[in-house]
């Protein structure tokens, strides 16, 4: 089947294929019959790409349903009474059917219209193993409407089972995550070489996220914050970007979007803005990337996420700086924050071909003190660094 040129970097049927097969061996040891996914956007909602490689956009819900022995039904934003087979269109692949409705999340009357029809293609399943993947971003709408339609069916989450399968990058799919990188090194480079005093941050944001689109991104997220160099500040989304940027200031700036074919890195670095770097504020850096290091040494095959997260901060703890207590080193792939996150509750090892981001962010010394790179996992630990910016501050404007 050729690719519809609407497509933006189609991943290969091959590949699709693969995961496929890989699913429906685990269905079959687990005795599951037929998978439901649901997801609405793009950033966090990468089961649904993962299996049809039709992302799921804008808050609109798109329904997967896939069985272990039939082609997938598709549910997703349309007309009423829509039905549309796969046939030769050049988008779908693997899909038997795509069922449509005008639901709104907004409308609450509107809350059966796509379980409804989720429950169409899950009829055969009525009294089998249905297994939800991602539940935690479903709809209530659909994991009740499912569970209650279907009461003698067996319920499982299977949501494990996928991911154990998805974090594991194949070939194809670190191609593409080198890419992604590559894209961010140049957006990063247009934002920095673009901003100057007077501009506001979200101009700024806007430079880095134009060159991305226009380098095959999709969807993302570009934080930053301007600052007087000793008055450090978190960095914001757009609502937090208003502020204008003066001669000597610090500006922090994270590029995290997809790229060609929808996987995620992140890149982040700073600047001073018509003004020189302070050595102490190099220094900081110099110990940040050390912290970085803390954290590479010990991301290897087979180690435990809370090994690394407990390392990490009993570093940090010993010489005087803050303790991370969110998130500061995950997976990334279909989803900007992917499996494994390196912390205490993750039950999931570092292990090899997983994309893993390290981005150590912290307040000390009047300076807000952080760099962001991804890295391959090889059978030592992590490869080279993905991304090929400069790792200093770099003096802009």
């Amino acid at each position: 089947m050729a690719f519809s040129e609407r497509l933006n970097a189609p991943i290969s049927t091959a590949e699709l294929e693969r995961r496929w097969k890989a699913t429906r061996e685990m269905m079959e040891r687990e005795k599951i019959d037929v998978l439901v996914m649901q997801n609405n956007n793009d950033h966090m909602g990468g089961y649904v790409r993962w299996f049809t490689d039709i992302p799921a956009t804008n808050g609109y819900p798109n329904t997967v349903i896939f069985p272990r022995d039939d082609e997938m039904t598709v549910v997703c934003q349309g007309p009423f009474g829509g039905v549309e087979t796969s046939g030769d269109d050049g988008v779908w692949r693997g899909v038997k059917q795509v069922l449509t409705t005008p639901s709104y999340a907004c409308a609450y009357y509107t809350e059966p219209y796509d379980p409804e029809l989720a429950c169409k293609a899950l009829e055969p399943y009525a009294e089998a193993t249905i297994g939800f993947v991602g539940a935690y971003q479903m709809s209530a709408a659909m994991s009740t409407y499912v569970r209650r339609k279907f009461s003698k069916a067996r319920h499982v989450d299977a949501s494990d089972l996928v991911d154990r399968i998805k974090v594991f990058k194949s070939p194809e799919e670190m191609e593409l995550i080198r890419r992604t990188a590559a894209m961010q090194d140049g957006a990063m480079r247009a934002a920095f070489a673009a901003i100057k005093p007077g501009m506001r941050d979200v101009e700024v944001a806007a430079v880095a996220q134009a060159y991305s689109l226009c380098h095959g991104s999709e969807m993302g997220i570009y934080l930053c914050a301007s600052m007087p160099l000793g008055k450090p500040s978190r960095f914001g989304n757009r609502n937090m970007q208003n502020r204008v940027i003066e001669k000597g200031d610090q500006f922090v700036l994270l590029v995290e979007d997809n790229g060609p074919g929808g996987m995620y890195t992140e890149l982040g670095r700073s600047c001073v803005v018509g003004g020189k770097v302070p050595q102490a504020m190099k220094d900081e850096l110099a110990f940040c990337i050390e912290s970085r290091q803390v954290t590479l040494d010990l991301l290897k095959p087979g180690t435990p996420s809370k090994a690394v997260w407990d390392g990490f901060n009993a570093f940090m703890r010993k010489n005087g700086r803050p303790m991370e207590s969110r998130l500061y080193c995950h997976g990334q792939g279909y989803d900007m924050v992917e499996r494994p996150l390196v912390r205490s509750d993750e039950p999931m090892t570092i292990e090899k071909n997983m994309n893993i981001v390290v981005h150590p962010t912290y307040i000390h010394a009047g300076y807000s003190n952080w760099l962001c790179d991804n890295y391959l996992i090889g059978d030592n630990g992590p490869g080279e660094r993905l991304h090929k910016f400069p790792e200093e501050i770099i003096e802009v404007g």
